[in-house]
């Protein structure tokens, strides 16, 4: 049997998550709090290019202090569609558009204490943007890197690659046979 909710209090309301506690009953009859970061969940893009390679951002993580190489990504506005944001995210951050968006798989970031759920999508038939790459103020600093997805797949195996929702993409796409090398 699961912890029943007895109530919720919604502690702070912030631009990319909140933070919410619930006094719960648990199956005992024992009461405790859960602590959650609401999360509106995200849209990430596998950007193969025709040649195989695949398209990365480098950018500052603020909380690490660390500039690290991941796929294309960001928050689903409310009620968006989680293909068209990874469609969205792949324009803005990289200034490339999909021609077809498939979905790999869908992700719980950190189940213990957030809700957020990730939409990996491969995007393929990759074409330049007119209008290049839109990025937001914090994002301005952010660089591509375009690698095979041999080399990704080399990084992620030495630990250079650490973002969760970059490896299992990169994982994915190598399961699913992409072109590891190009041709």
């Amino acid at each position: 049997m699961d912890p029943k909710r007895l109530s919720r209090e919604i502690l702070y309301r912030g631009k990319v998550f909140d933070l919410l506690v619930d006094e719960v009953q648990y199956p005992s009859g024992n009461k405790g709090r859960r602590e959650i970061a609401h999360h509106p969940g995200g849209a990430v893009a596998l950007p193969v290019m025709d040649d195989g390679r695949v398209i990365f951002v480098r950018q500052l993580r603020y909380p690490f202090g660390e500039r690290l190489l991941e796929l294309p990504a960001g928050k689903l506005s409310a009620g968006e569609d989680p293909r068209e944001a990874a469609g969205r995210e792949l324009e803005e951050e990289t200034g490339w558009t999909a021609g077809k968006l498939d979905f790999l798989a869908s992700l719980y970031t950190s189940p213990g204490f957030c809700d957020e759920v990730l939409h990996i999508y491969l995007a393929t038939q990759l074409r330049p943007s007119p209008g290049g790459p839109r990025r937001e103020e914090g994002e301005a600093t952010m660089t591509l890197e375009v690698l095979t997805l041999d080399e990704a797949l080399a990084l992620v195996e030495r630990n250079k690659i650490k973002d969760a929702k970059t490896m299992i993409g990169i994982l994915l796409a190598a399961r699913r046979g992409l072109p590891a090398k190009n041709p």
